[in-house]
């Protein structure tokens, strides 16, 4: 194929964002020098055996491991996070796999002098062992994002990670925790996204979605906030307007999601009804249909030579505002 990166194709064929932010909550992260990342997410070529078999036990049992690295921290020394619980350790590598079975076991891990983590981390995929486009578009972003939070002191952490899922979506980056996923990040965006964040916001341009929702509610809840947001600017004085402009958003609850099936036996049309709750106490209910459709895509820059093959990705329908309602105080927000 003429095109040398799988970015560039999904761009050009229209692979949305919305719906792309599968991501497990829970998280172990443990740094480690890039250069001896493996393929896999949670290998690199200097672990012991041992090591790599009880990385994979853990992965196994529902917690997702990544390789993370920042330059500045000692390449012997491990910083481990864990997430949600917001627990950082710096674990000495000899006592790597000591640290790990006692956390495995659940005994105490008072020796390796837990930090509560106070500002969310900020992962940015520059795995180019696994994708290209991880290293050319992953690498800038990260440099961006890490020069922003330091110029304006912005509260986050930001590190390289391995492989976060989206390869076609680079810039990939997720914020940890709760898990928020953006995609297509260019270095000129770092400071929009970042100060949003910092704002308790979400940043739509390159918003792939709350990780908590399945990929139709995430459409769905996508296309709400981008409503709500053209419809701020459209309010706005015209020197409010400006690219970085984004209105206050909305908390989102899901009230209803109907699956509506055709004769064929097909449910790949969904029905999603929100109580959205305003800053200044309004309430309302709105109302989104989303469908799956078919494009031809290409999911790694391994995929281009073979060439794009069909994949079923949702899209919303246009945002309808039911009947405003009185205050729900009882709901939990999801964004």
């Amino acid at each position: 194929m003429s095109h040398r990166f799988c970015t560039e194709l999904s761009r050009e064929q229209g692979d949305p964002l919305a719906g792309s932010a599968a991501h497990i909550e829970r998280n172990l992260l443990l740094s480690w020098p890039r250069a001896k990342w493996k393929r896999s997410l949670r290998h690199a070529s200097d672990m012991p055996e041992a090591l790599i078999e009880q990385l994979d036990a853990i992965a196994a049992s529902g917690r997702r491991i990544n390789l993370i690295q920042r330059r500045d921290h000692p390449e012997d020394l491990h910083r481990i996070y864990l997430m949600p619980e917001r627990l950082a350790f710096d674990v000495q590598r000899e006592e790597l796999q000591d640290f790990l079975s006692a956390w495995q076991r659940g005994a105490s891990l008072d020796a390796w002098q837990p930090t509560p983590v106070t500002r969310d981390l900020v992962l940015c995929c520059t795995h180019g062992k696994k994708d290209k486009c991880c290293a050319k578009f992953g690498y800038a972003a990260f440099q961006a994002l890490d020069r922003t939070v330091r110029e304006h002191q912005l509260p986050f952490d930001v590190w390289e990670s391995s492989h976060l899922g989206g390869c076609r979506l680079a810039a990939s980056v997720i914020l940890l925790s709760p898990v928020r996923k953006y995609g297509r990040i260019a270095p000129d965006q770092a400071y929009s996204l970042l100060a949003s964040e910092a704002d308790g916001q979400r940043y739509l341009p390159c918003y792939r979605g709350d990780s908590s929702l399945t990929p139709p509610q995430q459409c769905a809840q996508l296309a709400i906030l981008n409503h709500f947001a053209a419809q701020a600017v459209q309010s706005q004085p015209p020197q409010s307007q400006a690219p970085q402009y984004q209105a206050p958003q909305p908390q989102l609850t899901l009230e209803e999601e109907l699956i509506l099936g055709d004769e064929a036996g097909n449910d790949e049309q969904r029905q999603l009804t929100w109580r959205c709750r305003h800053g200044d106490g309004r309430t309302q209910r709105l109302k989104v249909s989303c469908r799956a459709i078919s494009i031809m895509r290409v999911d790694t820059c391994n995929d281009l030579d073979e060439g794009p093959t069909p994949s079923l990705v949702w899209q919303a329908g246009a945002v309808e505002e039911l009947q405003p309602t009185t205050p729900l105080h009882s709901a939990q927000p999801c964004c």
